[in-house]
């Protein structure tokens, strides 16, 4: 194309092709769509708020064995899992900085939702995403600080307090006025808690499926990180549920520290990595959040999905599946280790 044929919005490329501005289509409906997911999150939080026992949800917080077994796999497993799989697989030094900002996340709200579709413990669920996005102000920039300074200067990583303190908000407020409803209005509490589950695993498919859709030019990324980016929830899962089976919890909390751990803040990894490094750098290491956020949702499904229908086969209630993890917890104390700390058992 010629020179003068070249409209006066276009950018001259070598001088002779004529390149229209690039499109911020992508980066405006990435907006929008976040605003609008996290109202949606805000709203289903609100109904999983409903299915919160105060009594419950306060006795975790003030014997929070539960919650220290979720912060050492929230804090200890993950962030060594990341260093781990970064040195196994021998990956570039940015890339293996991308790996532990993952790691270093606290967990997702995507995890309570999960919780309540496996009979999980949704007090202990609830207390634990709310505890770890707490402790996170603190823990994300110590972890950091340990297992990246080999590969980065950590002060290089910006962590977005203000995105921490958004999605604190965002789960704390929520949660407190659904326990509210269900205090004062129980038999709507059942309704919008129905309601609000549904709609969270469809919302789980929409985060999904967009940020699939918005983020598909930048699917060409070392296979390495396709592999980390797979195995690393899995990880995540097996781990969290083996340290909880050896604290001598039950199989109801097993699942929710299993489904706890795996679950990251994928949101929140993009997020930091996009505020912490160029534009050439993101090419090799922006894709990983969606990579584990696609996989960590599958294996959850798979996990949950499985529960279900075995709990459809047994033709158990889950109401009686509670019951019998309460008289295996109380029947079988020698699970946990012997050992003065992980013989401990909750009420």
């Amino acid at each position: 194309m010629e020179l003068s044929t070249c409209s006066a919005s276009a950018t001259i490329c070598n001088g002779a092709s004529c390149l229209l501005p690039e499109s911020d289509y992508n980066k405006i409906l990435s907006t929008v769509l976040s605003t609008v997911i996290t109202i949606m999150l805000a709203l289903v939080m609100f109904s999983m708020g409903c299915n919160v026992n105060l009594m419950k949800f306060w006795g975790h917080i003030k014997k929070p064995w539960g919650i220290f077994v979720g912060f050492l796999c929230q804090f200890g497993i993950m962030p060594l899992s990341g260093f781990v799989l970064s040195m196994a697989f021998d990956i570039l030094p940015i890339q293996a900085v991308a790996v532990l900002i993952m790691g270093c996340c606290p967990g997702g709200t995507s995890s309570n939702i999960l919780a309540y579709w496996s009979d999980g413990d949704m007090d202990l669920s609830i207390s634990m995403t709310t505890c770890s996005t707490m402790l996170a102000l603190g823990m994300m920039p110590l972890c950091l600080y340990i297992y990246t300074k080999m590969w980065t200067d950590s002060g290089s990583i910006k962590i977005p307090y203000d995105s921490l303190g958004i999605s604190l908000v965002a789960l704390i407020v929520p949660i407190a006025l659904g326990i509210a409803v269900k205090n004062k209005w129980p038999e709507k509490a059942k309704i919008i808690l129905k309601v609000g589950s549904i709609t969270g695993l469809i919302l789980i498919v929409i985060i999904a499926v967009t940020g699939g859709i918005l983020y598909q030019g930048s699917w060409i990324i070392d296979p390495k990180l396709w592999i980390i980016g797979t195995i690393f929830p899995f990880i995540g899962y097996v781990l969290g549920f083996v340290l909880a089976w050896l604290a001598g919890q039950s199989w109801q909390r097993c699942r929710t520290v299993s489904l706890e751990t795996g679950m990251q803040n994928t949101q929140l990894c993009s997020t930091i990595v996009q505020l912490s490094f160029t534009p050439e750098e993101l090419n090799k290491m922006f894709t990983f959040p969606l990579i584990y956020s696609i996989f960590q949702l599958a294996m959850a499904g798979i996990f949950v999905g499985t529960y279900v229908l075995y709990k459809k086969w047994s033709g158990k209630t889950s109401k009686e599946f509670e019951e019998s993890n309460n008289d295996m917890k109380e029947s079988d104390p020698s699970r946990g280790i012997q050992n003065g700390v992980f013989s401990h058992h909750e009420d």
